[in-house]
Order: structure tokens, then C-alpha cells, then sequence
């Protein structure tokens, strides 16, 4: 550090002397300049005296003057100039001097830092032949893992394909069964698509109806406006023609016509509290004629889900092994209600709307509203949507809803109780969740009643085993409309 700073020291008064010598050369060159300029003035005196001209004299010589003072000035400038060079190159030389006793000390910094450097230079290569071989280790590593992952590879492979081809054989029992139920809901679907055009035209039919109520009675208000607009200028002619008749007799006008007034306004109050009775009986009746229905569907019900009872325990259940060594479900009666075959790791969700016929044939009887549409027009008075249609009253339909619910709650029994024996690759272990879904959530929402909705899940298996999956926290009520 002693040395740097020397050097520093050294540079820096270099600088200094350098930059003095300059500005030493500049006053130089300055009282030169005035020198001249002097002589010149001179010769001018000599000139303007000679020729007799005073004031140019007398200005010359002022000039003179500043002249003379300005060189003046610029010599002792450059005599201080001088002196401050003078001390400048003697601290230059003093610290050279001082520099030169460390000079053998420098040698011996600059031949050390160059034993360092080979030091260093040692070390590094060290570090890189280190390095070598550690890299070559790795490389033997990763061979032996390689190879053992290649075995275990091929050990799973030939596992799988044992599974696949008892899995192709359990499919190949299920297919016939599952060529029925696709027969049986493509039938099922055609009879629904027919009842919901049908069901359309009548909504369309019923808009239609109402946009020509809505015209005829647009025309019907502006002909009462117009009938109003005239009766009530035959009003005015009949009372002014009453008041004069009253004058002419001399009675009291005010009287008179205020008399005849409420007497017309009683006879429309009678006439209106008339109509509101006849509606009131109306509609009793018409509530009483919708309970007493409701009671003979309620009861017609209750007989054909005692006959379906005694069905249903008739029905056998279809069990095959898929993947895994748990018995793999059979198709449910969702199945029966949309169910097809799906590849593996994809799901395929089909959502019919008709949700609320088939919740309320369930409901009938319990959830009875007497609330009315705004516009009647758009609905029929025979129709109701807590009643469920003819067609779901069909005992085959109440069997496959029966065996539905009694399939799932043995299921569910099963899930709670029972023990599943994972197939595991050696020597993995998997942290996390099981299966990757894309996409992960799915909105239910925007749908039209009586259409039938699929969506397309792609299910990952993440994990090193051979798993199994299943829908959960289902809604009771959701349960027959929703397949997989």
C-alpha cells in the first residue's frame, strides 16, 4: 500500500508541474505579447508628436501607461509562477527519491505476487482434474441407473400388458350388455327429442298467441280511449244541458249534479264488486278441480311404485374386472340413463335438463304453488310444472330409478369399508395427488331444458401404481342425470 501510494504521490505532482510549467509558458508568451505592443505604441508617440497631434499623443500615452502596468503585473505573476515550479520539482524529486529506497522492496512484491499466481495457476488445475473425475463417477452412476430403470421399465411394461389383456377380455363381456342399454337410451333419447319439439311448438304457438292477444288489445285500448274521449264529451254536453235545465227551473246546480255524480260512481263500484265475485269462483273451482288431480296422481303413483318394488329385487347386477385387481363396477343405472364406453383417463359428463320434471315427480303433492305467470298467454292452465308428465310415470323408468339408488348406497358401502391394494413400481414413491385433471373445474351453467350436455375431462395417472377413480359429492338429486 506504501508503494501505491507512493506512486500516486508521484503521479499526482507530475500533474501539478506540468500544469504549473504550462501556465508558466502562457505568462511567457503574454509579456511578450505586451512587450511588443509597447514598442509598437512608442514608435506611434514618436509619430503623432512629430505631427503635432495632441490628443492622439495624450491617448497613446494612456495607453502607454496600462501597458506598462500590465507587464509589470505579468512579470511578477511569472517570477511567482517560477518560484512555485521551483518547489513543485523539488517535492517531485524528494518523492522519487523516497520512491527509489523502496525499490528493492518492490522487486521482492512483484516476485512474490508471481509465486502466487503459479500457485493459483497449481490450484486450478487441481481443481479441474477433480473435477474430471468426479464428472466420470457421475457418468458411471448414471449408466447403472439407466440400466436399472430400463429393467424395472420393461418388468412394468410386461405387467401391463398382462392387465390390458385381462382387461380386453372383461370389456369384451361388458360390451354386449352395454350394446343394449346404447339401443335402449338411443330409443330413450329419440322419445325425448320428439317431446321437446313438441314441447317448443306449443311454446312457440303460445308466444305467438299472446304477441296477437298483445296486438287486439293495443287496438281494443285505443278504441276505449276513443269511446272514453266521446263519452266523456257526452257527459259534459248531458251536464251542461242538466245544469241549464236546473236554472231554468231554479234549483240548486251544485246539488244536483254532485247527486248525480255519486249516483254513478255506486252503480260502477256495484258493477265492478260483481265481476271480482264471478272471478273469485272461478278460480276456487278451478284450484279445487288441480287438488282433487293431484290427489288421483298421487295415489295412481303410490300404486305403481309398490308393483316396481317387487320388480326390481328380480334384477341381476354385472360385475368385471378392469386395471386393477378391485372388481371393477358394473355400469350403474346411470349408466342405463346415459352411460357409453369412454377411453381410459377420459370422462365424459352428459347433463339433461329436464331436471325439473323429474324432481318434481318426486315432490308432487308436497311443493303445491298457487302463484300465477305474469302473462297467462305463455302457459297453459292445464299444465303444471310440479306435475311430473305421463311418460315418467312408466314402471320401467321407476325400476331403473330404484335400482339406482339401492347400486349406490352398496357402493358407498363398500368405499367406507373396504381395503384397496395398490400395484406400486419398484423403487418410486409417489408424494402428492394421484390424478391430474384438465381441465380441473367445470361450471354448470347456460343450459336449455330438455338438452342433453357433454363434457370432456382428461384424467392423468401421476402416481407409480395402478389406480382407480370415482365421482363423489353428488346431490341425491342430480345423481339420475348426471352419467360417466
Amino acid at each position: 500500500r506504501s508503494l501505491q501510494l507512493l506512486d500516486d504521490m508521484v503521479r499526482e505532482q507530475e500533474l501539478v508541474v506540468q500544469k504549473t510549467s504550462d501556465t508558466l509558458s502562457a505568462c511567457r508568451l503574454q509579456s511578450k505579447m505586451l512587450a511588443k505592443q509597447l514598442d509598437h505604441v512608442d514608435m506611434e508617440i514618436e509619430r503623432e508628436e512629430e505631427a503635432g497631434n495632441v490628443a492622439a499623443v495624450s491617448r497613446l500615452q494612456a495607453m502607454s501607461r496600462r501597458l506598462c502596468t500590465e507587464l509589470e503585473r505579468e512579470k511578477e505573476l511569472e517570477l511567482r509562477i517560477a518560484l512555485t515550479l521551483k518547489q513543485n520539482l523539488l517535492e517531485m524529486w524528494q518523492i522519487e527519491t523516497e520512491r527509489g529506497k523502496y525499490e528493492a522492496l518492490r522487486e521482492q512484491l512483484q516476485k512474490d505476487e508471481q509465486e502466487l499466481q503459479m500457485q493459483y495457476q497449481e490450484q486450478r488445475e487441481v481443481r479441474i482434474w477433480k473435477e474430471k473425475i468426479t464428472a466420470l463417477q457421475a457418468e458411471r452412476r448414471r449408466r447403472s441407473q439407466v440400466k436399472k430403470e430400463e429393467e424395472a421399465r420393461k418388468e412394468y411394461e410386461e405387467r401391463k400388458k398382462k392387465i390390458l389383456e385381462d382387461a380386453k377380455k372383461n370389456h369384451e363381456k361388458a360390451v354386449c350388455f352395454l350394446r343394449e342399454s346404447t339401443a335402449r337410451i338411443h330409443e330413450k333419447n329419440a322419445k325425448e327429442e320428439v317431446k321437446a319439439q313438441e314441447h317448443m311448438e306449443r311454446r312457440i304457438q303460445a308466444v305467438l298467441s299472446l304477441k296477437t292477444s298483445i296486438t287486439s288489445n293495443r287496438e281494443r285500448l285505443r278504441t276505449l280511449q276513443v269511446l272514453n274521449k266521446a263519452k266523456a264529451l257526452e257527459e259534459k254536453k248531458e251536464e251542461m244541458k242538466m245544469r241549464e235545465a236546473i236554472l231554468a227551473e231554479g234549483g240548486n246546480v251544485t246539488r244536483e249534479i254532485f247527486l248525480h255524480k255519486q249516483q254513478l260512481e255506486h252503480e260502477k263500484k256495484k258493477q265492478a264488486f260483481r265481476e271480482l265475485q264471478k272471478s273469485r269462483k272461478m278460480e276456487i273451482v278451478s284450484r279445487i278441480l288441480q287438488e282433487k288431480a293431484s290427489l288421483h296422481k298421487q295415489k295412481k303413483s303410490q300404486s305403481h311404485t309398490k308393483a316396481i318394488k317387487a320388480c326390481v329385487t328380480s334384477n341381476c347386477i354385472f360385475k368385471t374386472y378392469v386395471l386393477s385387481p378391485k372388481p371393477w363396477r358394473s355400469p350403474s343405472a346411470s349408466s342405463l340413463a346415459g352411460e357409453g364406453t369412454a377411453p381410459q383417463g377420459e370422462i365424459s359428463e352428459n347433463i339433461p335438463q329436464d331436471v325439473l320434471w323429474e324432481s318434481a315427480d318426486e315432490e308432487t303433492g308436497r311443493d303445491k304453488t298457487l302463484l300465477e305467470p305474469e302473462f297467462p298467454g305463455l302457459w297453459s292452465r292445464q299444465y303444471d310444472l310440479h306435475k311430473a308428465p305421463k311418460e315418467e310415470m312408466d314402471p320401467t323408468l321407476l325400476a331403473i330409478r330404484a335400482m339406482k339408488k339401492e347400486m349406490s348406497e352398496k357402493k358407498m358401502e363398500e368405499l367406507q369399508t373396504g381395503i384397496f391394494h395398490k400395484q406400486i413400481v419398484p423403487g418410486h414413491k409417489h408424494k402428492g395427488c394421484a390424478f391430474h385433471s384438465k381441465p380441473s373445474c367445470i361450471h354448470f351453467k347456460d343450459f336449455d331444458v330438455g338438452q342433453v350436455y357433454k363434457k370432456k375431462i382428461i384424467l392423468t395417472n401421476a402416481s407409480y401404481s395402478v389406480n382407480y377413480c370415482r365421482l363423489v359429492g353428488i346431490s341425491e338429486c342430480l345423481k339420475d342425470f348426471i352419467s360417466v
